[in-house]
């Protein structure tokens, strides 16, 4: 049996590539399954997610193998799986879904009944999601095979866009989600608190959906930089000045259309003295104020239901003090959960092979081998205006 090396949470911030077990065709449970496969992982990335387990503000466990956004190769093909073979290159969307119950029919599979003992909702290498193997190592498993994965139709077209395609599942989907729900469409003006690949994603998106004005806020120089660099408008968070008035000098008036939160729950203020603290609430706060009456609020920002590291009691266990009365008096919607990534990955797929969507330019894409993973998390942690992407077999170099 082959050797299998993974990226291992270790507590503390600190994450170790170690040997971990090769996949068996087994549910987290150890039930034999059928409607699996094996693949050799060609990309993983790093997400801002997996630094919420490493910094310690989940309740992860030691010991877990990290990792939900892969692509791989088919290496081993279980009984039952009907449309898939050795050797097809394939786009893993990070939630685990049976496709089978009512919400996977309906669409929402970041909430599939049937995968998660504890809660709707799956996904892998994440604390509370089933308990389903990270893909941050050499080999993987996937259940529901045929569900799941989404097949790419040429292969060396695909490696010769695989840097944008790894972006397939998760981040891309999920900033596309943030500006599909905020109501972005042609013209629009919009908002997106956080210039971190996500932000970067979603922003992306909004130019995509036809956007008149993108506007992308951050309080890291380097990451407003790079949204600069690309075309995008910012604003500084670390500025004293008000995010309304930094929007009118833009727009000619304090609010948007339309927001998007790609920050979640480890937010900080805003402000030279706000920036330097967490402020969990801040930026939906912020977005209530400047969305226009009746606009939007897309949130694919992490929020969870237990948070060991917070600073506010009622923190600790998602409790958050929002200005709710504002937005229903403004009569705002919002949007929430995780991205039910089937729904948009074949459409941006073809955004991307059709040369409508540069992602690995506009989030930056670093390549890195799996010895270098924890460099890797150290440097993302630090702010880097970089989307790490795991190279564990040697192949996108090669690309």
């Amino acid at each position: 049996m082959a050797e299998n090396r993974g990226v291992v949470y270790m507590g503390q911030g600190k994450v170790e590539v170690q040997s971990i077990p090769f996949p068996k065709m087994e549910d987290p449970s150890g039930r034999k399954i059928e409607h699996g496969v094996i693949l050799r992982v060609v990309s993983t990335n790093i997400c801002g997610s997996d630094q919420h387990m490493v910094r310690g503000r989940t309740t992860a466990p030691v010991g877990l193998v990290l990792g939900h956004e892969i692509t791989g190769e088919v290496l081993e093909v279980g009984r039952d799986v009907e449309t898939l073979r050795k050797g097809d290159l394939v786009s893993v969307p990070f939630n685990v879904a049976c496709g089978r119950c009512q919400t996977c029919k309906e669409q929402h599979t970041g909430v599939c009944l049937n995968v998660n003992p504890s809660r709707a909702g799956g996904a892998y290498g994440y604390v509370d999601m089933g308990g389903w193997i990270g893909g941050q190592a050499e080999y993987v498993l996937v259940p529901y095979a045929d569900f799941n994965l989404l097949k790419f139709p040429d292969r060396d077209k695909a490696m010769g866009k695989i840097r944008d395609l790894t972006c397939l599942s998760d981040i891309l989907p999920t900033g596309f989600h943030g500006a599909v729900t905020a109501g972005v469409g042609p013209g629009s003006t919009v908002y997106i608190a956080g210039a971190g690949p996500v932000g970067m994603a979603a922003a992306a998106s909004a130019r995509l959906l036809g956007a008149a004005v993108t506007i992308v806020g951050d309080v890291n120089p380097a990451r407003l930089a790079h949204a600069r660099a690309v075309g995008l408008e910012t604003v500084d968070l670390s500025k004293d000045a008000t995010l309304g008035a930094q929007i009118e000098q833009l727009l000619g008036k304090p609010e948007v259309d339309c927001a998007v939160d790609c920050v979640g729950f480890e937010a900080r203020g805003h402000g030279h003295a706000g920036a330097q603290h967490e402020a969990p609430a801040t930026v939906l706060n912020s977005l209530m104020e400047i969305t226009r009456a009746a606009g939007k609020i897309g949130i694919p920002g992490l929020y969870v239901t237990d948070d060991p590291g917070a600073k506010e009691a009622a923190a600790k266990h998602g409790s958050l003090s929002i200005r709710f009365g504002l937005g229903w008096a403004k009569s705002h919607s919002f949007h929430t959960g995780q991205t039910p990534v089937m729904k948009y990955n074949r459409a941006l797929m073809q955004a991307i092979l059709w040369d409508r969507l540069n992602i690995a330019e506009i989030v930056n894409v670093q390549v890195i081998g799996l010895k270098d993973a924890a460099a890797g998390y150290g440097e993302f942690d630090a702010g880097a205006a970089k989307k790490f992407v795991i190279d564990p077999h040697g192949l996108l170099k090669a690309a």
